[in-house]
């Protein structure tokens, strides 16, 4: 059990908050979710789940300049498509504006905040440093009669953005910076509000607008994430010092996944940098460009649950992802045969007119998902990595001479390689061995390797993209001074291939369907470029799985 659900069970116990269980996820609405939502979104929602609680959805929408009414659409969607549902709980910041003006007032009449005059930058340079105290603001000590009506002509947009701001009055020596008269405040004239329009040109600062965003709710538990940590006695002092409800702030560490950034500003510069197609990019880490690439709900649900709730900091590795998508599909995902690089075989003893319907089981993890039938004709297409002209030791495939295996066919055995002029091979003239149907022997022989194909007369085309990492370096801020992470591109993060075999029944797979293409990996038909005709379908996950290995070898060192 992780310490978060402890201490809410320590809570139930004593009778603490009455038994409730209210928690909250608060996305600011200024970009897309990411994976590292995700886990916030499984914890929260999650843990209001298993104990018979709630969970509201809440947009932190106290900056008009950052934010957009489409970022709240995607992220409700996302929400919802992660399998989550607020109900009637949804709720924003701005729906609490006049009161947090209210309480604002509230505390400039108790003397604990002020009207500063002082620029962001005179702001930051007076605030001091770790070692050294702040220095105190000349316009601290302003009448409260003065600090009250130069609050209503900020209000009212007598001033510019950046002239005045409203300040706490806490302690400007405090070892902790964010008690250092923290601005409450801001002026933001520009542009109007997504859902207030033109009403305000103040807003609320995030660390005031939070604790009374919880208290509003009635929130008990208040999760966030460990940068938090430092701005909880913030947290602390405006809800005692404005006497209202008093969530519990807890901060939980953070995910860190390798070969990513989550940075919503880095993000942000590689949409508009171009770097990436989108936000939906299926190299980007946000819950759009995963699901586009073919990851599941279901696989992001289980890897949130597998890398736990910690209070320290630390790096998960990419490969665990994988592992669960992985996992997920082998279980849901139909098998097909599709050949990425087609290598034309003639099967010259077959019948030139013949065509035979034969049988492949659609999910052998799944006996419910049954069989389909697959054509077989004279002319088939393999992939060009399943023959060696000349052939490396325990290469068991496809050679001058040699018989392999067709999955649910025959024994083919190559007997000409046919090159054109400048030496490629493009086509292979086989024989087949009748009696071998379903691939087996009557004569018990036996062949070393199976490989796949498809029958050219009635192969789809397609395009198929193969992705990697968007980054080389595990750390994709590892760069040499003077670097920023951009340096650490993959230049091979994308490879388009086209012309690409696919068995006919995959022309009618529908947008966001995943395959398993035997022996290839996972693939996703395209939610946005692929059309009837002009599939494009994406790679999900090889079928190569690193992270089973990571975890068999510390499984026997630890044991």
């Amino acid at each position: 059990m992780d310490f978060i659900r402890k201490i809410i069970l320590d809570d139930m116990a004593s009778g603490k908050w009455g038994g409730k269980v209210i928690t909250r996820f608060p996305p600011e609405p200024n970009g897309y979710l990411h994976i590292g939502h995700a886990k916030s979104i499984c914890l929260n929602f999650g843990i209001a789940a298993e104990f018979g609680g709630r969970c509201h959805l809440r947009f932190d929408d106290t900056n008009p300049a950052k934010e957009d009414e489409e970022y709240v659409e995607a992220i409700k969607e996302d929400v919802r498509w992660l399998g989550w549902d607020w109900g009637e709980h949804l709720y924003y910041a701005s729906d609490y504006f006049d009161k947090m003006y209210e309480f604002a007032v509230a505390l400039i009449r108790k003397g604990k905040a002020y009207v500063c005059d002082l620029t962001p930058e005179e702001v930051r340079r007076t605030r001091g440093t770790l070692t050294e105290p702040g220095v105190e603001s000349p316009y601290r000590n302003r009448s409260i009669e003065e600090n009250l009506e130069l609050f209503e002509r900020m209000r009212a947009g007598e001033f510019e953005e950046g002239a005045r701001t409203l300040r706490a009055k806490i302690d400007m020596a405090s070892p902790n910076l964010n008690l250092r008269d923290p601005v409450l405040y801001r002026i933001i004239k520009a542009p109007p509000h997504h859902r207030t329009g033109t009403k305000w040109c103040i807003y609320p600062m995030y660390d005031y607008a939070h604790p009374i965003s919880d208290s509003l709710e009635g929130i008990t538990h208040s999760i966030c994430t460990l940068e938090f940590e430092d701005h909880r006695p913030l947290y602390d002092w405006v809800l005692e010092e404005l006497g209202i409800h008093h969530s519990q702030q807890i901060e939980f560490a953070r995910l860190n996944l390798t070969y990513t950034v989550m940075s919503k500003r880095k993000l942000h510069e590689l949409v508009r940098g171009g770097y990436v197609s989108g936000w939906d990019d299926p190299r980007m880490p946000t819950l759009r460009g995963l699901r586009r690439r073919g990851y599941t709900p279901e696989a992001i649900r289980d890897f949130c649950a597998r890398i736990g709730v910690a209070k320290t900091d630390s790096v998960v590795d990419y490969q665990l992802l994988e592992h669960c998508l992985r996992e997920d599909l082998n279980k849901r995902a139909p098998r097909a045969m599709a050949v990425l690089k087609p290598l034309r075989v003639v099967i010259t003893n077959y019948p030139d007119d013949q065509v035979e319907w034969l049988e492949a089981i659609n999910n052998p993890e799944d006996p419910s998902a049954g069989t389909r039938l697959v054509p077989f004709s004279k002319v088939i297409y393999i992939d060009q990595d399943d023959f060696r002209e000349v052939p490396p030791p325990k290469y068991y495939r496809l050679a001058p001479g040699r018989e392999v295996r067709l999955r649910y066919a025959y024994f083919i055995r190559c007997t000409e390689v046919v090159k054109d002029a400048a030496g490629n091979v493009v086509e292979l003239r086989c024989t087949y061995d009748p009696a071998t149907r379903g691939g087996n022997a009557p004569d018990g022989r036996k062949v070393k390797a199976t490989i796949h194909w498809v029958s050219a007369s009635h192969a789809a085309n397609a395009e198929v993209r193969l992705y990697e990492h968007l980054f080389t370096k595990p750390d994709p801020d590892d760069v040499p001074e003077g670097e920023t992470f951009l340096a650490n591109l993959n230049p091979n993060s994308l490879i388009v291939l086209r012309d690409c075999k696919l068995e006919p029944m995959l022309a009618e797979a529908h947008p966001g369907t995943t395959f398993q293409f035997e022996r290839v990996g996972y693939f996703c038909v395209d939610s946005v470029d692929s059309r009837p005709g002009a599939l494009v379908f994406n790679r999900a996950v090889t079928l190569k799985d690193q992270w089973a290995k990571i975890e068999k070898k510390l499984t026997e060192e630890s044991s």
